[in-house]
This record gives structure tokens, sequence and C-alpha cells, in this order.
């Protein structure tokens, strides 16, 4: 298989699935232990998520 579509892969649709997972249950853990610091680091974490394909993906399909 070629190295360059592994990699497209892993930043199209592992990683952000990944991170989009974890930045949820940080939102759900920060919000009803009322933790304000966990609930805006879940946030990040999910906007990440978000735009982390179209961020590094022109760059590796270039």
């Amino acid at each position: 298989m070629d190295f360059g579509v592994n990699v497209t892969m892993i930043f199209s649709h592992i990683l952000p699935a990944i991170l989009g997972f974890l930045g949820f249950l940080l939102m759900i853990n920060g919000i009803m232990d009322r933790h304000k610091y966990i609930t805006i680091v879940g946030v990040g974490i999910f906007i990440i998520a978000a735009f982390i394909p179209f961020i590094v993906l022109p760059f590796l399909l270039h």
C-alpha cells in the first residue's frame, strides 16, 4: 500500500473521530462535575478534531 494513502486516512478519518469522541467525553464530564476547565479543554479538543483535516490534509496532498 502507498504510504501517503495511509497517512491521509489517519488525518481524515481516524484521528478526528478519536479526538472528537474524547472531546465529547471531556465536555460531558466537565458539565456533569461542574468543572469549567475540563469543559473548555473538551470543547477545544472537539474543535481541533473538526478542523484538523482542513489544516493538515492540504499540506499532505500538495
